[in-house]
């Protein structure tokens, strides 16, 4: 790829906190990943094993926001899918990194329809990350594995929110977003403009672990399908006594780190 398009994105990522980049995985890719996503809710797991245990469970409500942690255990279609090695080229080249590690993993699946309860609230990635020290590396990126459209619930994105610091004010669950935004708005002080990250299947969007982000309801016809794939490079650490640390919703986000098969390395220099 050409250094100068390289370079834009770059500048992109560092500047608004986030990227959106097109056409990242190959179309048979792609499908194997729908297929896995849809055998993984369904409760098949070709690999034979479960994922971690998640808010949504196969056989529950089909109208709700399907939230499954760490399914790339349970299916080589969505292990091939984060492992991509376009994926890891890519958030090298966004943050400089020599190495790129998957740490944690969720299958996001917004049922179509406009229901009320599925909106992702606005949140800082980071806030949930206390494993980490503070000025490690981390960021997310967000794979679209379906086309995602604005009335199919878009990832929204407040540029340049990045730079605030950790707010840790917000709520992945939250349904009200202008309750959110006001508050979030006022304990800042900073100027608020959001982005819709339209993504045609087999995008990417990159945000940095500080980016404010949320999405609102998919009112489209079709499943708005991604998986949220949390990454770290070689200038992370996990903070000292992690033991310690409060557990997020009963799991312990960095207790795979030497385990390939969870937390893959997909990228070195």
């Amino acid at each position: 790829m050409a250094t100068e398009v390289i370079s834009a994105r770059r500048a992109r990522y560092e500047e608004d906190g986030f990227c959106v980049v097109p056409g990242v995985l190959p179309e048979d890719v792609v499908r194997r990943g729908v297929e896995g996503m849809d055998a993984v809710r369904a409760g098949i797991y070709d690999t034979g094993r479960p994922p971690i245990d998640s808010p949504w469970k196969p056989g529950d409500d089909p109208t709700k926001l399907c939230k499954i942690e760490m399914p790339h255990l349970a299916s080589r279609g969505l292990f091939e899918v984060i492992t991509h090695p376009a994926v890891g080229r890519l958030a090298a080249e966004l943050t400089g990194a020599e190495m790129v590690q998957v740490w944690w993993v969720q299958l996001l699946y917004k049922p179509p329809g406009g229901r009320s309860g599925t909106n992702v609230g606005w949140h800082q990635d980071k806030q949930y990350w206390k494993c980490w020290t503070p000025d490690s590396r981390l960021f997310t990126v967000w794979i679209a594995l379906s086309d995602v459209t604005e009335r199919s619930g878009a990832v929204l994105f407040v540029p340049g929110s990045h730079r605030w610091g950790l707010i840790d004010e917000g709520d992945f669950y939250g349904q009200s977003l202008e309750q959110q935004k006001e508050s979030i708005s006022r304990r800042t002080g900073c100027a608020w403009r959001e982005v819709a990250a339209v993504i045609p299947a087999g995008g990417v969007s990159v945000h940095d672990g500080l980016t404010y982000h949320g999405s609102g309801p998919n009112t489209s016809d079709g499943p708005r399908r991604s998986l949220a794939v949390h990454m770290r490079t070689e200038r992370s650490e996990v903070v000292p006594n992690v033991e310690r640390i409060p557990l997020e919703h009963g799991r312990n986000l960095v207790q795979f780190l030497d385990d390939p098969v969870c937390n893959p390395v997909i990228y070195r220099a």
